[in-house]
C-alpha cells in the first residue's frame, strides 16, 4: 500500500479538518451535528462511531473501486457502510446500553450519512487505499471536531459542566435553552461566523503579503 508524499499525505489528511470541515465548511451531516451536541460525551461517541465508519468503509470501496461495475456502484457502497455500520450499532449496545439509548436513531442513520457516501463517491472510488484511509480519517476527525465545539459549548452553558465534571458554584444561571434543539442551532450559527471569519481574515492576509 503506497503512502506517497508525505506533505502530499498530511494536506489531505489537514484538509478534512480544516479548509474542507465536513459541518464549517461544507455544511453537511447537519442531522446528527444538531441532534447529538447536546453534550461532549454525546458528541464524542457519534464522533467517533462516524469516523470508524468513514474510515473502514472508505478503504473497502478504495479495495474493490476497480471490480465494481458501475450500474450498481452507488448500491455496493450502501451495501459497504450499512455493514460497518451494523457492527457500529451492536458493539455500541455492548459497551453502554445507556449511550446507545442516548443516540437513538443517529446511529442506524450514519448508513445515510452524505459525508460518508459522499466521500466513498468522490474520493475512495477513485483513489488508492493509503489516500482514502488519511482522506477518511481527517474527515471523520474533522466531523469530530465540529461535534465537540457545538457539544462543549452546549453542556458548559446548558448545565454548567463538561463532561460532567462541575465547572461552576450554585449562583450559575444555567441557560436551558441550549439544551434543547434551538440551543444546537444557535450554537452551530456562532461557530460558523467565528469561522468563517477566521477565513476571511486570512485570505485578507495573504492578499496584503502579495
Amino acid at each position: 500500500m503506497a503512502q506517497g508524499n508525505p506533505a502530499t499525505t498530511m494536506d489531505e489528511f489537514v484538509k478534512g479538518l480544516w479548509r474542507e470541515n465536513p459541518v464549517f465548511v461544507m455544511l453537511l451531516g447537519m442531522c446528527p451535528t444538531l441532534a447529538v451536541s447536546s453534550t461532549v460525551k454525546y458528541a464524542l461517541a457519534m464522533g467517533a462511531c462516524a469516523t470508524f465508519v468513514l474510515v473502514m468503509s472508505s478503504v473497502v470501496v478504495s479495495l474493490i473501486r476497480k471490480i465494481v461495475p458501475k450500474e450498481v456502484r452507488i448500491a455496493t457502497f450502501i451495501v459497504v457502510i450499512a455493514t460497518f455500520v451494523t457492527i457500529v450499532d451492536y458493539v455500541m449496545q455492548y459497551i453502554s446500553l445507556p449511550l446507545y439509548q442516548a443516540l437513538g436513531a443517529f446511529i442506524p442513520l450514519i448508513v445515510v450519512n452524505c459525508i460518508i457516501l459522499g466521500r466513498a463517491e468522490a474520493y475512495a472510488s477513485r483513489n488508492n487505499v493509503w489516500k482514502s484511509f488519511v482522506d477518511a480519517l481527517g474527515m471523520g476527525l474533522g466531523f469530530t471536531f465540529a461535534l465537540l465545539c457545538l457539544g462543549g459549548v452546549r453542556e458548559i452553558l446548558a448545565n454548567g459542566t463538561l463532561l460532567n465534571i462541575r465547572l461552576f458554584g450554585d449562583s450559575f444561571e444555567k441557560w436551558g435553552v441550549m439544551g434543547l434543539p434551538a440551543g444546537g442551532f444557535f450554537t452551530l450559527g456562532a461557530w460558523l461566523l467565528f469561522f468563517n471569519w477566521l477565513r476571511e481574515r486570512r485570505a485578507r492576509k495573504l492578499k496584503e503579503a502579495e
